[in-house]
């Protein structure tokens, strides 16, 4: 069999007909458009993960304050009155997602529904400028027959920090989350 010598214009033919092919063929439009088009994509998709996910922990948080208020608000039998005793209760039911060591508690008695003024529980910086307190109106544990106000804060970590979108984002990038309860106590004694 006899060898045949490439020239030049062999290989330019084939290099010319390969580019031709290739500027004809609409095989790689696809990853082309999703290049594009994908980024955009994801991150919708990842905002709307984290924007449920905030909703869901805004909801467990509001629920656990108003399901754990409750043995202050009935004066239950073997509950003692503690912020101790109160955050446990709290974080019981609050599924795991939430470190307790952060959430930020205040239990307190207030003279009237109408009068009572909700702290806002960070400063500019965004580090906690919240007393958390548990206690009655003369400092003492809660009464029965009182009105009560019970507030919880928590800084949710945000993952998609998308420009210009830092609604209810505080200095260091977290979301504030918040829930109160406000009742009146059973008569009891404590």
């Amino acid at each position: 069999m006899p060898i045949r010598a490439t020239s030049k214009t062999d290989e330019s033919r084939r290099a010319g007909g390969l580019l031709r092919r290739f500027s004809r063929s609409e095989r790689g439009v696809t990853v082309i458009e999703f290049a594009i088009v994908g980024p955009i994509f994801f991150a919708i998709i990842g905002a709307t993960i984290e924007t449920a996910l905030t909703f869901f922990a805004a909801y467990a948080l509001d629920t656990a304050v108003i399901d754990s208020s409750r043995s202050i608000k009935t004066g239950q039998p073997g509950f003692s009155h503690s912020a101790s005793t109160y955050r446990t209760e709290l974080c019981s039911q609050l599924y795991g997602i939430f470190d307790c060591d952060e959430i930020r508690i205040s239990v307190r008695e207030i003279a009237d529904f109408r009068d009572f003024s909700a702290t806002y529980p960070i400063d500019e910086s965004g580090e906690w400028a919240f007393d958390q307190r548990y206690e009655g109106a003369a400092g003492g544990p809660i009464r029965g027959n009182t009105n009560v106000m019970v507030e919880a804060y928590y800084k949710w970590p945000t993952i998609f920090n998308i420009p210009g979108l830092h609604a209810g984002q505080t200095a260091d990038g977290k979301r504030l989350l918040a829930a109160a309860h406000a009742f009146k106590t059973e008569p009891f004694t404590p």
